[in-house]
């Protein structure tokens, strides 16, 4: 994991959206983990939806970076199909879906997700052709990021870097369960302005990538939260929340639920099951 974040924080500290690192001191006794030593950010938490905008550059920024050939992309994880690898991930959080405490009818909607995300995985990726790859945070909640006096968005957690799809982040970025996880954060966003932060995010990347990624914006949209939502269900049955300090603790607990109540569910599913059955392109709200 250390080295993961120190080769994740390496490359993209290029972007200069993201902390310097200076040193690492090695894993002891006392630090069991060992830990990096980066340039500090005196920043304060996003404001949303002002501070959107600033986070579509900072995650702009980050995924133009070029891509090193496969050979040199390791200590980080480069998953040849990002689609599957993430379906993987939430085929394990939904093994906890039982004990998570659900109402049926939430549990029920969860469980037609997944009759969906298998559905597309066999009957429609293998047609959509090769999914764009870049430098992905993977952890791109608004809470991992510090906004600067100067209006810039740095991004301050590289623990679960890797290459990856675009659109994960994006989506990561605006779905519910991650813009309600952090309390100094937390807001539920119109879908104006979600599509706001799309646009200003695929304007910046230019015509060509906002080609190669408008094919994957929907499916991995709806995928994530999927992703988010099963990763809640999982936190609810372990009771992850309790390992955070008391204040944070209670904010978990309550965002957890939240995003767990059947309407909540069915809110956000509406935002795709209106255009079931459209082309997976065209990324519209």
């Amino acid at each position: 994991a250390r080295a993961r974040a120190a080769a994740g924080g390496a490359r993209a500290s290029a972007s200069w959206r993201t902390p310097r690192r200076r040193s690492g001191l090695a894993p002891s006794p006392a630090l069991p983990a060992g830990a990096l030593v980066v340039d500090e950010v005196l920043g304060r938490p996003p404001r949303l939806p002002a501070d959107l905008g600033a986070i579509a550059e900072t995650l702009a920024a980050i995924h133009a970076l070029a891509v090193p050939p496969s050979a040199g992309r390791a200590p980080l994880p480069d998953p040849a199909d990002p689609f599957g690898a993430t379906l993987a991930q939430i085929d394990v959080n939904a093994a906890f879906l039982a004990a998570a405490g659900l109402a049926e009818a939430a549990h029920r909607q969860i469980a037609d997700e997944l009759i969906w995300a298998r559905d597309f995985a066999r009957d429609f990726v293998p047609h959509l052709g090769p999914c764009p790859r870049a430098l992905t945070v993977a952890d791109a909640h608004p809470g991992n990021f510090l906004v600067t006096a100067d209006g810039v968005a740095w991004f301050v957690d590289l623990e679960k870097a890797q290459y990856g799809c675009p659109a994960i982040d994006l989506a990561h970025a605006t779905l519910r369960p991650a813009t309600l996880w952090d309390r100094d954060s937390a807001c539920v966003l119109a879908r104006s302005e979600v599509a706001d932060f799309y646009a200003q995010y695929l304007a910046r990347r230019g015509a060509a990538a906002a080609a190669a990624l408008g094919p994957w914006l929907a499916p991995l949209r709806r995928l994530t939260w999927l992703r988010t939502t099963t990763a809640f269900a999982r936190f609810a049955a372990e009771g992850t929340a309790r390992l955070l300090a008391p204040d944070r603790a209670a904010h978990a607990e309550a965002a957890i639920a939240q995003c767990l109540e059947t309407a909540n569910i069915a809110s956000m599913r509406a935002e795709w099951l209106a255009r079931e059955g459209e082309p997976s392109g065209g990324f519209t709200f």
